[in-house]
């Protein structure tokens, strides 16, 4: 993920949308990280993350909405999650 820390303009978000995304369409929502989830009943979901400002998080739902994916969620944390377990 970046390491860049975000402006007050800015914030870090995770998405979650039905369906299948790969990693190959990163690109095109602006460079986000994407990773496939699965819910209990065992249906598919994309989540993106990322750092936006406002219009770049439009962006991304419009995108989204182009592609008929269906928005499942938008959440804005007050840091990026950190991985590795420290």
């Amino acid at each position: 993920m970046n390491e860049r820390q975000p402006t007050d303009a800015e914030a870090f978000y995770l998405v979650r949308v039905r369906g299948m995304l790969d990693e190959s369409w990163s690109d095109w929502f602006g460079g986000v990280e994407m990773a496939p989830e699965q819910t209990v009943d065992g249906a598919s979901i994309t989540m993106l993350a990322g750092t936006f400002d406002h219009s770049a998080l439009h962006g991304v739902l419009g995108r989204l909405r182009d592609l008929n994916m269906t928005l499942i969620s938008v959440s804005r944390l007050e840091s990026e999650p950190r991985h590795g377990g420290n």
